[in-house]
Parts: structure tokens; C-alpha cells; sequence
């Protein structure tokens, strides 16, 4: 009997094992597979925005699956939950991708999302007015070695300004770029860099000093500032469906470049509703043209990124990208 319940017991923690090993995708309502698409609040990342308005995945995979959308504040949020299972998809910049890949995570960049978009900026609190001004400073991004962090330091290195991180003068702080306008305002960091929308809207409405641009920071208008990425896993047990949401994603910055004032209106009620922050038609018109959206990818700017990376000690050892940008489902 004993030896019976030990039989039982075992059979039951295997198929408890092989189901947990499954999540490629999870189970969503009316027996259908549920795909979570994963982006963040920023105006980089409207290509999410214009697909779950127009439905363009759901429209795409078809009645067999469905889908949902999650947020994120940051990069390192996001990678986990890519890497748990949480989400199968979206969009993130590629510094987290990155250092999360060289890290041994199984994720695959399938298509670009834009380029362009990140500003060095110094509150008026600060009366910093010159990139020498940032001598001292502290300073904030989204997140360590992020997209906007790794091309902030490395265009800093030019003026002999770093971290405190590697030895430097400058103190590096992390938050929601969302937030950062009190900041400046409360004096608790000096300078940030920041992606858009909120480059224009610190500067528009809290009359911050843009110090470098987007077209002159390092990779400024070259490195894909959003990529749309996925596990190797979901390609290999699914291509077609991953084929299937690349397709979505392409039509969805098709519609943007062929439709920019709806595009805008999006990105606007979207961003309200993520942030409780509406932002004016002003601070998207100047955010919109430090941006490309674009679904291509340049691998041998990635590869510099990365290599940049690794030089201001984000990644330990310097990383081989020909694995990482999966391009077959570009059309």
C-alpha cells in the first residue's frame, strides 16, 4: 500500500514538472492561448500603443489566441518577465536585452521599433547649462546600464566625465522618467537621461536645459532605441506564431508612418492612461521628431552598443551578438 502512494506521489510531481515547463505561452479564457504583449509608457514605444488600439495582433493571430498588454517602468521589469514567462512578447531597448542575453536569458531581438529619441537634460534648479556642468552631478535613468544610461556614459567619456560606479565624479541615481520633473524640481538629481516624451516635456513645461540631443549622443540616431524581442524558446515550438506577431508589429509601424496625427492621438490618451500624466500636443510634436520608427534593425551598431557596454563595465565579458538578432521574420 505504502509503495502504492509512493507511486502515485511520484507520477504526480512528473506531470506537475512537465506542465510547469510548458509556459510558452498561458492559458487564456474560452480554451484559447493567451499571448501578453509587453511595453513600456514611453513615446519609443508607440508601436504597442497603435497595435493594441487597432487590435493589429489580435487581428493577426486570430481567434485561436488571446491577447493581453502589460507595462513596464523599466527594462529590468520587463527582461523578467520575459524571462519567467510572464509575457512572450514587446518592446524594450536593447541595453537591457543585452546585458540580460550575455547574462545566459533566452531572448531573441526579431525587429526593430524605433531609433533616436534620448537627451542629456539638466534641471533649471541646477543652473547646469554645459555638459562640463556635469562634474559632479548627480544624475538619473531608467535603470543601471540601460539603453540611455550606456549612451550618456560613453558620450561622457569624450569629456573626461564618469560615474562614481567606475570612479568618477558623478552620481548615478535610477527612477521612472515619469517622475523626474519633481525631482528636478525638489533638487534631488541634477540631470537625467532620458528618452521622449519626457525630454520635451521637462524642458517645455519645467524649463530644463537640453545639454546633448538626440542626433549628437553616442548611437543617437543609428541604435535601435526600442527592439521588439521574444525567447528563442517561443520560436522554436512556434515559429509561425512569432512570424505571426512580427507581421502585427510591422503593420503597426506602417500605420504610424503613414498616419502620424492619429498616431500622436494615440500615444497622448495612451500615455494618460498609463501614467495619469497627459501630455500637451506641444511636448508630442517635439518629441516626434527626435524619432524614427522604423521595424529594421542595424546589428552592427548593436554590436558597438554592446561593445561600449562592456567597456564602461555594464557586461563583464564583451559579448558575440550573431545569435542574438533573429532577422527571418522581417519581411
Amino acid at each position: 500500500m505504502k509503495k502504492g502512494w509512493l507511486l502515485v506521489s511520484a507520477l504526480f510531481l512528473l506531470l506537475m514538472g512537465a506542465l510547469a515547463g510548458c509556459g510558452s505561452s498561458t492559458s487564456g479564457t474560452n480554451g484559447k492561448e493567451k499571448v501578453i504583449i509587453g511595453y513600456f509608457p514611453n513615446i519609443d514605444h508607440v508601436p504597442a500603443m497603435v497595435a493594441r488600439e487597432k487590435a493589429l495582433y489580435e487581428e493577426a493571430l486570430g481567434d485561436k489566441y488571446e491577447v493581453e498588454y502589460k507595462t513596464f517602468p523599466d527594462g529590468g521589469a520587463f527582461m523578467t518577465a520575459l524571462k519567467t514567462g510572464d509575457i512572450q512578447a514587446g518592446l524594450v531597448g536593447p541595453g537591457p536585452a543585452m546585458n540580460n542575453y550575455v547574462s545566459g536569458a533566452d531572448v531573441k531581438v526579431v525587429a526593430g521599433a524605433s531609433s533616436g529619441g534620448t537627451v542629456i537634460i539638466a534641471s533649471k534648479e541646477s543652473g547646469i547649462t554645459s555638459v562640463e556642468g556635469l562634474d559632479g552631478a548627480t544624475f538619473i535613468t531608467p535603470g543601471v546600464g540601460c539603453t540611455h544610461d550606456v549612451q550618456m556614459e560613453t558620450f561622457l567619456k569624450d569629456f573626461g566625465l564618469t560615474s562614481a560606479r567606475i570612479g568618477g565624479s558623478m552620481k548615478h541615481v535610477t527612477g521612472n522618467p515619469a517622475q523626474y520633473g519633481g525631482m528636478f524640481e525638489s533638487k534631488s538629481v541634477d540631470a537625467a537621461a532620458v528618452p521622449e516624451p519626457w525630454a520635451s516635456l521637462l524642458s517645455i513645461e519645467h524649463g530644463a536645459n537640453i545639454l546633448v540631443d538626440s542626433d549628437e549622443i553616442s548611437f543617437g540616431t543609428t541604435l535601435p532605441n526600442t527592439i521588439f524581442v521574444t525567447s528563442g524558446k517561443l520560436i522554436e515550438e512556434n515559429n509561425e506564431l512569432v512570424k505571426k506577431l512580427v507581421d502585427a508589429h510591422q503593420d503597426s509601424v506602417d500605420f504610424i508612418s503613414e498616419n502620424p496625427e492619429e498616431s500622436k492621438e494615440i500615444a497622448i490618451k495612451s500615455i494618460k492612461e498609463l501614467t495619469n500624466q497627459e501630455l500637451s500636443r506641444e511636448v508630442i510634436d517635439s518629441a516626434w521628431e527626435r524619432i524614427r520608427f522604423t521595424h529594421e534593425v542595424d546589428a552592427e551598431v548593436v554590436q558597438e552598443f554592446a561593445n561600449s557596454s562592456f567597456d564602461l563595465k555594464f557586461l563583464k565579458e564583451k559579448p558575440d551578438f550573431t545569435e542574438f538578432i533573429d532577422t527571418q521574420f522581417v519581411d
